[in-house]
């Protein structure tokens, strides 16, 4: 699912503020007509401050300041037609409204200028996300794919999940990751290895010396990272990752697992979990199990990719969303329950469903998940 169209659904009041202008009209109209013909010991006037303070809350300030202005207005009519403008009681009321106009009218520009802000900061992360977690294409070779992200801070574009794509000369080469954490550095850990991962993926002929040198261009960066924020414990910085090559030749798939959800395998209605029998550590955390960054601690194992399978790759976010009853999503259960066909429609669905599986439609950590499907 596009990030910009999920945004769409998750902000959807925008749409509502001309409708909403009529409501501070209307409440003037009313508090007016009522003080009017309202007793001479009952005064309705005060009642008019709540038609700028409602638009503030939407509207900008210059809607603001006219809404204010009409209700100043209105107070005259009321006190001319009940005594005059200069009985103290109507004077006060007069005041008082013309200083909580200019209070709230304030406040919309201060609200309208932070609006700005927001905008122009999603915009700079969508143009991050594209520069560091670019979309990955339809299709590659023999294989066709379709990706989607989902952050879960509403404000939020892209997080410390990442995944990636690089095409060799004899196969594809593909990633997915997690980065512990969140925020910038998370962000920035994810830049480090999908770096890692587009620059060594052509260079490394075998599979466990790319995991490899992804686990060494990472160690030191999670380093600074610790150093940086003052942690003590170097277990507190890794990123679990699932590294893949997908040979042209050959229905079968090479997967080094760092720690990482199993890849899932959809076949002919059944779903098999590819579990490696040897799981290598996060990356970052091979020098702490004493294993070192050698090609050997990270063991390639095979398993079977034929033609109309379709596999789904996955970070933790998907399957820890909870539903209102604290229920995990069942990630497998919907997959094998999937009835449609090609990548595309797979990620559709799963996105729909996580989010109404997920109570409030929120999320309590990114999810990003990639569907990969081997044609005849």
């Amino acid at each position: 699912m596009d990030l910009r169209a999920l945004s769409a659904r998750r902000y959807p009041y925008r749409r509502l503020r001309h409708a909403l202008l009529a409501a501070p009209f209307a409440l003037i109209a009313f508090v007016t007509v009522s003080d009017i013909l309202a007793p001479p010991d009952v005064h309705l006037g005060p009642f008019l401050v709540a038609a700028p303070a409602l638009t503030a809350s939407f509207a900008g300030p210059r809607t603001t300041g006219l809404v204010g202005a009409v209700a100043v207005l209105a107070q005259v009519v009321v006190a001319m037609v009940r005594s005059s403008a200069t009985n103290l009681n109507h004077s006060v009321q007069i005041i008082s409204l013309i200083l909580i106009s200019v209070f709230v009218t304030l406040f919309a520009h201060l609200r309208e200028a932070r609006e700005k802000e927001l905008v122009q900061l999603r915009s700079v992360a969508e143009a991050a996300q594209q520069v560091v977690l670019r979309p990955l294409r339809e299709r590659i070779g023999p294989l066709r794919m379709a990706s989607m992200y989902l952050a879960a801070e509403a404000e939020a574009q892209i997080g410390g999940d990442l995944y990636a794509a690089a095409r060799t000369a004899h196969g594809t080469r593909l990633l997915i990751g997690d980065v512990r954490g969140k925020g910038l550095e998370a962000v920035g850990d994810a830049a480090v290895v999908l770096g890692a991962f587009r620059a060594s993926a052509h260079q490394e002929a075998e599979l466990s010396g790319l995991v490899a040198y992804l686990e060494g261009a990472v160690t030191p960066d999670l380093d600074d990272v610790s150093a940086g924020d003052g942690a003590d414990d170097p277990g507190e910085a890794f990123i679990t990752a699932a590294v893949l090559d997908v040979p042209d030749d050959r229905q079968t798939l090479g997967l080094v697992n760092c720690g990482h959800p199993p890849p899932l395998l959809l076949r002919g209605g059944r779903v098999i979990r590819l579990d490696v029998a040897h799981p290598a550590p996060p990356l970052g955390l091979s020098e702490l199990v004493g294993s070192g960054i050698a090609a050997q601690t990270f063991t390639a194992e095979t398993f079977a990719f034929e033609a109309g399978d379709i596999m789904l790759l996955y970070t933790d976010g998907v399957i820890e969303a909870r539903d209102e009853t604290g229920a995990f999503y069942p990630l497998a259960e919907r997959l094998a329950a999937w009835s449609g066909t090609g990548p595309r429609a797979l990620l559709d669905h799963l996105c729909d469903d996580l989010l109404t599986h997920a109570a409030g439609h929120c999320l309590g950590d990114d999810a990003a998940m990639v569907a990969i499907e081997r044609l005849a």
